[in-house]
C-alpha cells in the first residue's frame, strides 16, 4: 500500500463539488486515511507551495489556495501516487482525459479542482505538512 496527499481545492469546494469528488475517490478504490476541511492562511499556502516561490504564478497560486476552504486528504491504495494523478487528469482541464476529475470539475489551469503529490518524496513532505503522525 502507498499513501499520497490530495487536496480538493477552493474552487471545487465553493462550487459544491467536494461530495462528488469524494464519491469518485471512493469508487476509484482509494481508502481515505485522513481528511480535514481547512481554510488555508496565505502563510500556510506560501509554505506549502514554497518550491514554486520564484515562479511568476506564485502570488496568484497562494492567493487562490487561501481564498476559501479546501479538503485535505491522505489517500491510500496500491500505487496511490500514480493512481491519484491518473484519476485527477492533466493540470489543464481542457487537455485532461474524459472522465478525470479535472476534466469534469476544473474550469482552468488555475482552477483545476484538485491537487496531488507527484512523487514519494513530495507525498511525504505534503502529508507531514498538513497531518500529524497520530492523524494518519
Amino acid at each position: 500500500m502507498e499513501r499520497t496527499f490530495a487536496i480538493i481545492k477552493p474552487d471545487a469546494v465553493k462550487a459544491g463539488k467536494a461530495g462528488q469528488i469524494l464519491a469518485r475517490i471512493a469508487s476509484a478504490g482509494f481508502t481515505v486515511r485522513a481528511m480535514r476541511l481547512q481554510h488555508l492562511s496565505r502563510r500556510e499556502a506560501e509554505g506549502f507551495y514554497a518550491v514554486h516561490a520564484a515562479r511568476p504564478f506564485f502570488g496568484e497560486l497562494t492567493d487562490f489556495m487561501s481564498s476559501g476552504p479546501c479538503v485535505l486528504l491522505c489517500l491510500e491504495a496500491p500505487g496511490a501516487i500514480l493512481k491519484w494523478r491518473d484519476t485527477m487528469g492533466a493540470t489543464d482541464p481542457a487537455k485532461a482525459a474524459e472522465g478525470t476529475l479535472r476534466r469534469d470539475f476544473g474550469t482552468s489551469i488555475g482552477n483545476n479542482a484538485t491537487h496531488g503529490s507527484d512523487a514519494p518524496e513530495t507525498a511525504a513532505f505534503e502529508l507531514g505538512y498538513f497531518f500529524r503522525g497520530m492523524e494518519l
